[in-house]
C-alpha cells in the first residue's frame, strides 16, 4: 500500500525559492538585478532633481524601497524606487518647507498607503477596464522614449553611433545566447569602448556626485505639531495615491507578463510600508517603476523577489564601492537600454489595422483618451483615472440603449401591457417616462418588468413618476415581475423620492 505522506523535508524543499534550487534562475535574477542596479542610478538622479533634493536622498530611497518592497511586497519581481510622479507631487513641499517637511510627508504617505491597502482599495483594480490598460502600457512606452529624448539632444556628435550600436547589441546578442542579459552585455562593452578610446560624451556621473557611504536612520528634522500634520498632509495624501494607482497598474501589467497572480492589498500595504522605511532613512519616497520593472521582468526575464533585494542592494554597492567605475558609463548606452524597454512595452498589436477595424469605436476612444492625457500630464495616474471614466460614460451610453418598451392590449381593450426589457439605470431610466400613451391607454395599465432588473433610485423615481401621470389621468398603473433586489430596491424607495 503506497503512502501519500509527504517528508519533512520535502515539504521544506517545497517552500523553498527557485532561486535557490535551480542555479540557471539563479544567474537570472543575479544579472537582472545587476542591470536594474545600474539603469536606477541616472534615474534616480533625475527624479531627485526635479524633486530639488541632492542625488543621494534619490539614490537612497531608491536603495530602501528596493529591499523592503523585495521582502513585504505581494508582486515578486517588481522594481520599486524613487519616480519621478512622486518627485512632482512633493517638489512644492521641498521647495516651499524644505527637506524635513519632505521626508516627515514620504513617512505620513506611507501611513496612508498601509491604511488604504487594509481597507481594500486594491480591489478598485477590477473596474479599470482593458482599453484603459492598454492605454497605460502605450503611454508608459511613449513616456519611457519621451524621457530618453533630452539625452540625445545638444550632445556630440559620438552618442548617435553610440546608442545604435547598444540597440545593435540587444538585439543580436540573444541570438548567441541569452544566459547573459543583452543590456548588461551592452553596457560594459559601449563603457569599455568609450574609456579605452577617450570618447567624450556624457557620462552618469555629469548627472551628479554618488554617495561615498550607506544611509544612516533618523526622525525628520521637523516641529511635531498640528500645524505640521496640517502642511504634510496634502502632499502625503496625494503622493500616496499616486503611489497606489502606479504600483497596482504596474503589478497587474506584470502579473499578464508572466500569466501569475500577485496579491494587490500585500502590494498596497507594502508600498507604505517601504516608503515609512524609506522616509525614516532620508530618502524621498517612491513607488513601482515602470520602466526598471520591464527591464527586469520583460528583457532579463526575472521572475522572482531575489531580483528585486539584489536591484537595491547592487545600487548601494555599485555607489560607493565602484562609484568611479559607475560614473565613467556613458548615458548613450543607457539611453539605449531604455528605448529598447519602450519599444518592447508598447503594444503594437493595439494599433494594428487589423484590430482597429474590429474594435468598437468606444474603446478606441478610450485607449486614445488615456494616452493622450498620460502624455500632456505627465502622469500615469490623471490618464488612467481620465481613460477610465471615459469608459464608464462610454459603457453607459452603450447599455442604456439596451432598455426596450414594447405594448400589448387585451381583446377586451381594458388593459394594455408593456414589457419592459433591459437594466434600468440612470442613462436608461430617464428616457423611459416618455415610451407611454398616457393619454389614450385604456384604464388598467400593467408594467412587466420580469426581463428587467432596476438598479438605482433613478429608475425608481421614473417608476414613480409613471404612476403619477397615469393616476392624474383616473389610470391605475400595475407593476409585476420584479425580481427579488430590484423588489425590494423599488419597495423601500418608492414614493419616498418625489418632493411634491
Amino acid at each position: 500500500m503506497s503512502s501519500s505522506v509527504v517528508s519533512p523535508a520535502a515539504r521544506l524543499r517545497g517552500l523553498r525559492p527557485d532561486w535557490l534550487s535551480d542555479p540557471k534562475v539563479w544567474r537570472t535574477e543575479v544579472l537582472a538585478g545587476l542591470v536594474v542596479a545600474l539603469a536606477l542610478i541616472p534615474e534616480a538622479i533625475s527624479f531627485s532633481i526635479i524633486a530639488g533634493v541632492d542625488p543621494a536622498i534619490g539614490l537612497f530611497a531608491s536603495f530602501t524601497m528596493a529591499v523592503t518592497i523585495a521582502v513585504v511586497g505581494g508582486r515578486r519581481a517588481m522594481i520599486s524606487a524613487a519616480t519621478g510622479a512622486v518627485a512632482l507631487v512633493i517638489a512644492p513641499l521641498n521647495r516651499e518647507h524644505g527637506l524635513g517637511y519632505l521626508v516627515a510627508a514620504v513617512i505620513l504617505a506611507g501611513v496612508f498607503q498601509v491604511v488604504l491597502g487594509a481597507l481594500g482599495v486594491a480591489k478598485l483594480m477590477r473596474f479599470i477596464p482593458r482599453s484603459v490598460m492598454v492605454g497605460f502600457v502605450n503611454s508608459l512606452a511613449i513616456l519611457i522614449f519621451m524621457a530618453q529624448v533630452p539625452e540625445m539632444r545638444n550632445v556630440p556628435w559620438a552618442v548617435y553611433p553610440l546608442i545604435a550600436a547598444g540597440l545593435a547589441l540587444m538585439v543580436l546578442f540573444p541570438r548567441i545566447t541569452t544566459v547573459i542579459p543583452a543590456p548588461l552585455v551592452s553596457i560594459v562593452i559601449l563603457t569599455v569602448i568609450t574609456v579605452a578610446a577617450g570618447i567624450a560624451v556624457p557620462t552618469v556621473g555629469d548627472k551628479g556626485a554618488l554617495p561615498s557611504s550607506l544611509p544612516t536612520p533618523g526622525l525628520p528634522a521637523v516641529p511635531f505639531t498640528t500645524e505640521t500634520l496640517a502642511t504634510i498632509a496634502p502632499y502625503a495624501f496625494a503622493m500616496a495615491l499616486v503611489g497606489l494607482m502606479e504600483s497596482l497598474m504596474t503589478a497587474k501589467l506584470v502579473d499578464d507578463i508572466t500569466d501569475s497572480h500577485s496579491d494587490k492589498t500585500r502590494e498596497s500595504i507594502g508600498q507604505g510600508i517601504a516608503n515609512i522605511v524609506t522616509g525614516f532613512f532620508g530618502g524621498m519616497g517612491g513607488c513601482a517603476m515602470i520602466g526598471q520593472t520591464m527591464i527586469n521582468v520583460k528583457v532579463s526575464g526575472a521572475r522572482t523577489r531575489l531580483s528585486t533585494f539584489l536591484a537595491g542592494a547592487f545600487l548601494m554597492v555599485l555607489c560607493v564601492v565602484f562609484g568611479p567605475v559607475v560614473s565613467d558609463i556613458p548615458m548613450g548606452a543607457l539611453v539605449a537600454v531604455m528605448v529598447m524597454v519602450s519599444c518592447a512595452t508598447f503594444d503594437w498589436h493595439s494599433i494594428a489595422p487589423k484590430t482597429l477595424k474590429r474594435m468598437p469605436a468606444g474603446e478606441i476612444a478610450v485607449m486614445v483618451i488615456t494616452v493622450a492625457v498620460v502624455v500632456a500630464t505627465h502622469n500615469l495616474a490623471i490618464g488612467v483615472v481620465v481613460g477610465s471614466v471615459t469608459a464608464m460614460v462610454v459603457f453607459a451610453k452603450r447599455v442604456a440603449h439596451f432598455a426596450e418598451v414594447t405594448a400589448a392590449g387585451d381583446p377586451d381593450g381594458t388593459t394594455v401591457v408593456y414589457r419592459v426589457t433591459g437594466e434600468l439605470f440612470f442613462a436608461s431610466s430617464n428616457d423611459l417616462v416618455g415610451r407611454f400613451d398616457y393619454s389614450r391607454d385604456p384604464n388598467h395599465v400593467v408594467i412587466d418588468l420580469s426581463a428587467a432588473h432596476v438598479w438605482d433610485a433613478s429608475s425608481v423615481a421614473a417608476l414613480d413618476a409613471i404612476e403619477s401621470k397615469y393616476a392624474q389621468r383616473g389610470k391605475s398603473v400595475e407593476i409585476v415581475g420584479l425580481n427579488e433586489p430590484s423588489a425590494r430596491l423599488h419597495g423601500s424607495l418608492t414614493g419616498e423620492l418625489s418632493s411634491h
